[in-house]
């Protein structure tokens, strides 16, 4: 979402590294394109006004103007600016001593609520029972899609039914059918409009005023721009938010939601939305977005994202491999698998610290379709092949491409870059990170 921010920061960062000692007027320059950066990527003009001045305060100092490397303080300056922008460190959700803890879910139709609701309920779940409540009863099919989202995140729904006619008579009913069958989490899923509006908001407050939430969150769409803080401000002054959900944050907006609706509303950002899965709902930590932004990459959530899909065997069997000088195609396929469950192929490498960003990637030519190609190729391939790629002749190569429903040429590809790999394998820690990102874009191709 951020990509055009973070190249217009780059330009503005290597130009200033072009100079040995930055001037007052040198910073005035470069915050003149900060600026318009902000805005082009649909930061509400307030929230860009204030941090440009923010940032002018610390860069004007003696300690930036004479440092050695200027370039690099005023980067740092922005960062955390950026950072502090967005709220610091991540803020966890409300947790009450005595359950049920009740979660009631807001924002405007389209927004993408009663999906975070579900991805909510599917984080949730692994430490916790939650229920998913249905108060949404003006959208047409709005509880049949909670009901089947249920079912898919594997857990309990309840909706209107028999005395149940109303938002609240369902938000009460939800309280005492938590208690009986012993759930300790409840998300009120309520409903929505196009735009906000006086029936709403008291339909929102009557629920509110019974069931007394311990956290109000607010799904807001991160693609709606400058909107979104106008959203965010009237759900605060009528419900008192206790948090914001960012959706589609995964989306090719600009992304402007994101930087501007802590700062306008003082409502910490908890949670973000960065795909379409259940799965794809992340605590929102505002120091690693602003080092996404910063093209730093962000190593820590790379780093989560790899320990999700690896297990304990997994790492001990390739560490035993590394230390053996060993690599079959057994062990590309488990790597090939691994890297499916991180997730998009962009969005992974968005996450390395690669000088250039987004566009360093574009020039490295990778087709994420070559993934499922190499996974057919090597499943066609028998246990005994996988095991010693070098009995792979002529009319192997032929079978496994009529198996795969690939070409002979490809097979011949797929064996000759697990050869590449294989010499990467073995060098590995040692080529630094050129070797690595060879090796990727070899086998991306």
């Amino acid at each position: 979402m951020f990509d055009a921010l973070k190249e217009r920061l780059e330009t503005v960062f290597r130009a200033l590294r072009g100079k040995g000692k930055l001037s007052e007027a040198d910073i005035s320059d470069a915050l003149r394109e900060v600026r318009r950066a902000l805005l082009e990527a649909d930061v509400h003009y307030k929230v860009a006004k204030d941090l440009v001045e923010k940032i002018r305060t610390r860069c004007t100092g003696a300690d930036v103007l004479e440092s050695i490397t200027p370039a690099q303080q005023v980067s740092v300056v922005v960062y955390e600016e950026l950072a502090s922008l967005m709220g610091e460190g991540p803020t966890t959700l409300t947790v009450s001593p005595k359950p049920p803890t009740v979660y009631m879910m807001v924002g405007l139709q389209g927004s993408g609520k009663t999906t975070t609701a579900a991805k909510l309920a599917k984080r949730l779940s692994k430490g916790h029972r939650p229920l998913l409540v249905a108060c949404d009863l003006q959208r047409p099919a709005a509880v049949e899609q909670l009901r089947v989202l249920a079912e898919q995140v594997k857990v309990p729904f309840f909706g209107p039914g028999e005395g149940r006619s109303t938002p609240l008579d369902v938000a009460s009913g939800a309280i005492r059918y938590a208690e009986e069958h012993l759930a300790d989490t409840i998300l009120l899923d309520t409903a929505g409009r196009l735009h906000l509006d006086e029936p709403l908001m008291q339909e929102l407050e009557a629920i509110r005023n019974a069931v007394k939430p311990h956290e109000i969150l607010l799904v807001v769409d991160a693609m709606t721009g400058q909107e979104a803080v106008n959203v965010a401000s009237s759900f605060h002054q009528r419900l008192s938010l206790t948090g914001v959900i960012l959706s589609k944050l995964d989306g090719d907006a600009r992304g402007g939601a994101a930087l501007a609706v802590r700062a306008a509303t003082g409502v910490p950002i908890k949670l973000a939305g960065v795909g379409e899965k259940v799965e794809d709902l992340e605590e929102f930590d505002a120091r690693r977005m602003a080092q996404r932004i910063m093209g730093m990459g962000d190593i820590t959530g790379l780093m989560e994202k790899v320990q999700a899909v690896t297990d304990r065997e997994s790492i001990e069997r390739m560490s035993e491999n590394l230390r053996k000088n060993r690599f079959t195609m057994e062990d590309l396929l488990e790597q090939l698998q691994q890297v499916k469950k991180m997730g998009p192929l962009e969005k992974v490498l968005e996450m390395l610290p690669i000088p250039g960003g987004a566009k360093a990637l574009q020039g490295a030519d990778m087709d994420p379709g070559r993934l499922k190609r190499i996974e057919a190729v090597i499943l066609s391939m028998t246990p005994r092949e996988r095991r010693n790629p070098e009995i792979i002749k002529g009319s192997r190569r032929r079978r496994i491409a009529l198996g795969s429903g690939t070409s002979v040429q490809e097979v011949n590809q797929v064996l000759k870059q697990y050869e590449q790999m294989k010499q990467i394998w073995k060098t590995l820690g040692s080529r630094g990170r050129r070797g690595g990102m060879a090796g990727l874009r070899n086998l991306f191709r």
